[in-house]
């Protein structure tokens, strides 16, 4: 089974929460604070790994969580930080941040083409801060500590786009995947009918002492950049190749004709894209050992001074050798294309600062950043963890503001979970 596009959800794992206890053993009773931090929660980070030729491993995985980080313990005793979840996908992955109509967004996150190559997608939460942490001279004795930052899901598109040094394209059915059998080690299904190959093949030959990765490109046929067949489906997997081969039956069987299916295959090339379009190219003519001498002097009259082109027979084995020799030889003046690097962030970027208020039904409601950052180490049980809280949205300006909004005498405030009547 090949699977080259997928949506999955992915989040990054909470961080644990702070501790609250204080110093005690036989010898001391009333010890001071020694409540530990928690622990940072789980990274989710994209691996790429050449073990993996398509995406099928998240057929039915759907749902890749970090661990959450351990909360903090006694003693100053710090909490684990969570498992990161490592994802490995197959070189050629590109890593596309969804909006929240589950439409593919336009920005791209990673682009990952080497082996071992890493994205980091999400951090994992901060941990909270253990009592010890709240301790000052003014404040001994705190008995509060501070929630871990609780992380949210996203969902991202990964899309592979095969990486190949050289593409073989050109209609179905035509000997693309007898060429890749003969000159690699690759096991493509063959067959005398259309649509053989279902998804791209890669093999590896060794030419002139170079290594070269050649893909077999099916599905194409006329109109496939504009969705007709299989060919709008993989058209995107000639992107990353350096060099085209296109193959031609020129033995015309079934009623083909060469020149037309060539001129096809291009226009559907330059259809999908420009850059596709102007690749350069050497021509295969493929099955020459049937084919009539007419239609073979024909057509290099025709295409001999624009292409390269090589009478080769797949069947046979006669003329591949020369044709990937050729082929090995253009490889080394084509430089390799540029690939994107992450520039990206798939989390939101947020001041922490950052607060607004809101009227509703006559109450006043304030959130933003801020106010998530401040909640976390609220406990309004506890005296001294309440007047920081007050302290806090005075100084913060949160006050001014509400006021500013028309918050007067006896109305209701809703910060969070904390509901409170406006007293002057």
């Amino acid at each position: 089974m090949f699977l080259d596009k997928v949506t999955i959800t992915i989040k990054a794992g909470n961080g644990g929460n702070g501790h609250v206890s204080f110093f005690r053993d036989k010898m001391t009773m009333h010890g001071g604070p020694d409540g530990g931090n928690g622990g940072k929660g789980g990274d989710v980070v994209f691996v790429g790994t050449t073990r993996e030729d398509n995406l099928v491993n998240f057929r039915y995985t759907k749902k890749f969580f970090a661990g959450d980080g351990v909360n903090g313990g006694k003693r100053n005793m710090y909490g684990a930080g969570g498992v990161p979840m490592l994802i490995p996908v197959p070189l050629g992955t590109r890593v596309y941040k969804l909006l929240e109509d589950g439409k593919e967004g336009k920005e791209l996150l990673a682009d990952i083409v080497k082996e071992g190559q890493e994205f980091r997608a999400l951090r994992g939460g901060a941990g909270g801060l253990g009592n010890a942490a709240f301790a000052t001279a003014k404040k001994k004795t705190p008995n509060f500590s501070q929630t871990g930052i609780v992380t949210k899901p996203y969902q991202v598109r990964l899309e592979l786009n095969t990486i190949a040094d050289v593409g073989l394209v050109g209609f179905p059915n035509v000997g693309k995947s007898s060429i890749l059998s003969v000159i690699s080690r690759a096991n493509p299904k063959i067959g005398n009918y259309h649509f053989t190959t279902l998804h791209p093949n890669v093999g590896i030959t060794n030419i002139l002492d170079k290594n070269m990765i050649v893909a077999d490109i099916p599905g194409l046929i006329e109109n496939a950049s504009d969705g007709v067949g299989l060919g709008h489906d993989f058209l995107r997997h000639v992107m990353r190749t350096r060099l085209l081969v296109h193959v031609v039956d020129i033995a015309q069987v079934d009623g083909r004709c060469a020149v037309e299916d060539f001129e096809v295959i291009n226009r559907e090339l330059g259809n999908f894209s420009d850059e596709l379009g102007k690749k350069p190219q050497i021509v295969a003519l493929n099955k020459c050992d049937v084919a009539d001498a007419k239609n073979i002097s024909a057509f290099k009259k025709k295409y001999g001074k624009k292409y390269k082109i090589f009478e080769i027979s797949a069947a046979t084995n006669d003329g591949v050798k020369e044709l990937f020799k050729e082929t090995a030889i253009m490889l080394q003046d084509i430089p390799r294309p540029d690939v994107a690097v992450p520039f990206a962030t798939l989390e939101e970027r947020v001041d922490k600062n950052e607060f607004h208020v809101r009227v509703e039904n006559g109450e006043f409601i304030v959130e933003g950043p801020m106010i998530d950052n401040l909640i976390r180490g609220v406990v309004l049980s506890d005296t001294e963890s309440n007047y920081y809280f007050q302290r806090r949205i005075v100084d913060s300006g949160i006050v001014d503001e509400l006021k500013k909004q028309g918050m007067k005498q006896g109305d209701t405030v809703h910060i969070k979970d904390i509901e409170f009547e406006w007293v002057e």
